[in-house]
């Protein structure tokens, strides 16, 4: 069960009335996998979920997410029943990095110009929805090190206040080599990002993603299919980096995560 062997509490799903099957509660940055009776319809405000054949979905919840989340479920697209999740809210760290190459921390117009460019690349890449169920899987570390850097931190960038750090850094020697975390398929890859410099992009399938940032070198291409504990790449300090390390990201589509939440260590 899958369920089982991700230490989820689930309850019990109804095949009649459509009832998801979801933890009681979760917490900000969390992906959150559900269960349904087969052929029933699933939605999170205005998207509605891929639902797996096992009756198997998956949703993120973002890190200033309510305090009360609604999860509409029913055999009638049309007519689907609101169900309740408690939203357990999270304390966030503020970080100052200093060091940071001042022109990526206040670009110029041209530079901008291209980062919006970039970035728009890679949110395209995070919005496939493969029916593949590698985020139902048990995820690993991408690399071993000290943990420099945790989701939902307010990051000070130079003295300047800038957006909320989004994933898990983990710093190590340059070079080291970067492992899938979990299986998925390459849907990204480009080594000379101007922010994030060496990208990949990892989907996991029903929109979840992982990224892989400020990499060295990249060792897997686009479309290629990679396992659990596959190198994928290595540590490194390209664009926005004060020293080398790995900058874990996971999303839901356009739903920032926080990786170490699937972790059995998140030394948060």
């Amino acid at each position: 069960m899958i369920g089982a062997a991700l230490g989820i509490a689930m309850l019990a799903s109804s095949a009649a009335d459509c009832t998801p099957a979801l933890p009681p509660r979760i917490r900000q940055g969390e992906r959150v996998i559900g269960r349904i009776a087969a052929g029933c319809t699933v939605r999170l405000q205005t998207r509605t979920l891929r639902v797996a054949p096992d009756g198997t979905f998956v949703f993120g919840v973002g890190r200033d997410a309510p305090s009360l989340l609604q999860v509409r479920a029913g055999s009638d697209p049309a007519r689907l029943q609101a169900f309740d999740v408690e939203v357990t809210p999270r304390r966030w760290r503020v970080e100052r990095v200093d060091g940071v190459p001042e022109s990526t921390v206040n670009p110029p117009p041209a530079i901008a110009a291209r980062i919006r460019e970039e970035q728009a690349r890679v949110a395209r890449a995070r919005d496939r929805d493969d029916p593949r169920l590698d985020f139902a899987s048990a995820f690993r570390r991408p690399v071993e090190g000290r943990i420099s850097g945790v989701y939902g931190s307010q990051r000070i960038l130079n003295g300047t206040p800038k957006d909320p750090h989004y994933g898990l850094d983990i710093a190590a020697p340059d070079g080291t080599p970067v492992m899938a975390p979990a299986g998925g398929v390459v849907t990204f890859a480009d080594p000379d990002l101007y922010l994030t410099g060496g990208t990949l992009l990892l989907d996991h399938g029903h929109g979840v993603s992982s990224v892989f940032i400020h990499l060295r070198r990249i060792d897997a291409a686009p479309g290629q299919r990679v396992e659990r504990g596959d190198p994928i790449g290595a540590v490194g300090a390209t664009g926005r980096a004060s020293g080398p390390h790995l900058h874990w990201g996971l999303n839901w589509f356009d739903v920032r995560l926080d990786p170490a939440l699937l972790l059995a260590d998140p030394e948060e």
